[in-house]
């Protein structure tokens, strides 16, 4: 499930009680994104089971966009224990991301 997040105390929140968070932060506006959030929410289901995936429409939330200085869309950050670890942002693959994420989530989630 993908968590809407409208302010800075709510995402704070999620970064302290989640180990993994992935913040994607898009506009209605944007057609890309559209087709882009279900899929990268599909692969985190599959492949990255543990981290949480939230939502940041920067339209209804610029201080967000301006506290990460998310400039285009769609920016995607990962975050491992409230750090962020990846940024991706405008242009990028899946399959780049998806082999981004592999190492510091084994790391971070291998018994």
């Amino acid at each position: 499930m993908i968590t809407q997040i409208n302010d800075l105390i709510e995402f704070n929140r999620v970064l302290e009680q989640e180990p993994a968070v992935l913040a994607y932060f898009s506009t209605v506006e944007c057609n890309v994104c559209k087709v882009l959030k279900p899929k990268v929410h599909e692969i985190l289901e599959q492949e990255y089971p543990k981290v949480k995936m939230v939502y940041v429409e920067i339209n209804q939330s610029p201080e967000l966009a301006a506290r990460f200085t998310v400039f285009a869309v769609p920016t995607m950050v990962v975050f491992f224990e409230g750090r962020e670890y990846i940024r991706k942002s405008r242009n990028f693959g899946l399959d780049e991301f998806r082999n981004e994420l592999r190492r510091p989530y084994d790391l971070m989630f291998s018994e």
